[in-house]
């Protein structure tokens, strides 16, 4: 006799005892009836009911689930305890300070400012620069710190790439040994913060060639005109890097413009979809002088602006990652919690595929980085591996946040669920530090020998 015959025989004995000595429930159901269906259902039937009763008793906490955790493949396990100590120092900072607002202040396309000394007390600012007050950390846990400021708040994570990444590696790279030292210990201490100005109004991906923004040396001064755009920080920055083009020589040269220069405005732009806590700016220089002491005296022509730009988009290349990862999260804990037809959706078959896609993009795209990065710490990093992981990274980051969002139904529109900012955040990502089909082209002329662009 199966396991499954022997309750059904169980039910039919069981109908005839009194039921008033079941008290309370025999009041609630009518218990007769039950014992009688169940004794007459068939073993499939039967099956179906067990599994329902075994899931409805461990929602009281004996199925245990498994945690939330986006590192499938244990990258962290790579790390040094020192390198996870900091990862998790990051983490705890995102979680505790920046979750409890990121909502607000994105929906205000405000900044909090508040959070700029909590955040230097980090000591993360110019991670992989050494000997200025800085960590002199490696490149990998340089992108896991912007993965997991990205895995929280996007426009954040920019925030401090833009300071510690493009302003700071500017001057680093850039700069002479007396700016180094006057600029980069106060940033390192987020003392002051930095801006990074190329991106124009009418030339963003062809800035190397076309920039409109020109600079004329007359004496001890170099004049600056022309406008800037997309500049994160700039309303409040206290140094801007600004790159122009020589007037003279036809050169792009590097200054590093002050915080209130005559001649320097700064309007924020208004009405965008992302990165909405992220302050960018329209900057206008009309004959803006800036001394020739205040020109990074290392750059000599855009291949030095490009020096700058190879590492910052192996950086966004991992904020893409972090993005994938929040959402994937966010996903995953919300269709534990949801329930549909009696039971959590992650129970469902086709919200587990969308899971499982959404977790083999990130798997991906987070060994990827993490081989870029090592690259970088061996002196090997080229163009073409920051734009192959940039291109790779944005596009699948756009599938990761448009199948959580799928999963999360319409609460996925809703911000107070998290999807719905990473959603819009995402096409930030894939349209800055090039765009898909500038980065291709790069690695499109490293594989096949052919520049292909006009």
């Amino acid at each position: 006799m199966s396991i499954f015959s022997k309750i059904k025989q169980t039910f039919r004995l069981m109908k005839d005892i009194d039921l008033d000595a079941l008290g309370e429930l025999s009041q609630k159901v009518d218990l007769s009836e039950i014992m009688k269906t169940v004794g007459e259902l068939d073993d499939r039937q039967l099956q179906g009911l067990m599994k329902m009763l075994k899931h409805k008793s461990g929602k009281k906490g004996q199925h245990k689930l498994p945690p939330i955790d986006g590192d499938f493949y244990d990258l962290s396990l790579k790390l040094t305890p020192q390198q996870r100590e900091l990862q998790l120092k990051v983490r705890n900072f995102m979680e505790d300070e920046i979750r409890p607002i990121a909502n607000e202040y994105w929906n205000k396309a405000e900044f909090p400012f508040e959070i700029i000394p909590k955040m230097a007390a980090l000591n993360i600012c110019g991670l992989t620069i050494e000997g200025y007050e800085t960590p002199n950390e490696s490149s990998v846990m340089e992108g896991i710190i912007a993965m997991e400021m990205a895995r929280v708040d996007v426009s954040i994570s920019t925030f401090f790439g833009v300071h510690s990444g493009l302003a700071m590696s500017s001057i680093n790279i850039c700069g002479s040994e007396a700016q180094k030292q006057e600029w980069l210990p106060k940033m390192a201490r987020m003392e002051v913060i930095g801006a990074f100005g190329l991106t124009e109004p009418d030339v963003g991906s062809a800035v190397a060639g076309g920039m409109g923004t020109t600079c004329r040396r007359e004496g001890d001064e170099w004049i600056l005109n022309g406008q800037k755009k997309w500049i994160g920080n700039a309303t409040f920055a206290d140094v801007t890097v600004i790159w122009a083009n020589d007037e003279e020589t036809n050169r792009v040269k590097g200054f590093l413009v002050r915080k209130g220069n005559p001649g320097f405005k700064a309007e924020k732009i208004e009405g965008k979809m992302a990165l909405r806590t992220v302050q960018n700016a329209l900057i206008t220089l009309t004959n803006c002088r800036v001394p020739e002491s205040d020109r990074l005296q290392k750059c000599d022509s855009f291949k030095d602006t490009a020096k700058v730009l190879k590492v910052t988009r192996a950086a966004v290349a991992w904020q893409a990652v972090g993005c994938a990862r929040g959402a994937y999260e966010s996903a995953l804990k919300y269709t534990k919690k949801r329930e549909q037809f009696g039971k959590p959706i992650a129970s469902f078959q086709l919200v587990q595929n969308h899971l499982v896609e959404m977790l083999a993009n990130l798997t991906a795209m987070q060994t990827m980085c993490f081989r870029l990065s090592e690259l970088q710490d061996e002196d090997l990093l080229t163009d073409e591996h920051a734009s192959l992981a940039k291109v790779f990274c944005s596009l699948r980051t756009r599938d990761v946040v448009r199948s959580a969002r799928e999963v999360m139904g319409g609460n996925g529109i809703l911000l107070e669920y998290d999807v719905a900012r990473f959603v819009a955040d995402a096409e930030a990502i894939y349209s800055y530090e090039g765009t898909k089909e500038i980065n291709t082209l790069i690695v499109g002329r490293a594989i096949t020998g052919y520049g292909a662009f006009v």
